[in-house]
């Protein structure tokens, strides 16, 4: 499936973490790890699943929630820095914490 240049990117920084589907939504991506919904990539900006315990990371980088338009913002999608963006290996740490696995899969 053809994403934009933005998803294919993510995807590709993810691949330790095994196959990863992207699916249209709304103007953005969905991405789903063994069917399971863990983030959105939307405008050139990804943003990964959060619990109120793992909120508190995105926050401390100045990280603000999903704003999908004026009336909404999803509270428990919070934007990845771009710091970890670019890390591969960080990334995958963070898309297991929002998961829910554990960070290590040894």
């Amino acid at each position: 499936m053809p994403y934009d240049e933005f998803t294919a990117f993510v995807v590709d920084q993810l691949r330790a973490l095994g196959p990863i589907i992207a699916r249209p939504m709304f103007g953005a991506y969905g991405l789903y790890h063994h069917g399971a919904f863990f983030a959105i990539s939307s405008g050139g900006r990804l943003y990964f699943k959060t619990t109120p315990a793992t909120r508190a990371d995105y926050e401390r980088h100045g990280m603000r929630p999903f704003h999908p338009n004026p009336r909404q913002t999803l509270v428990n999608y919070y934007e990845v820095p771009a710091d970890i963006l670019e890390d591969p290996v960080l990334l995958t740490r963070w898309a297991r914490t929002a998961l829910g696995l554990p960070t290590n899969p040894d």
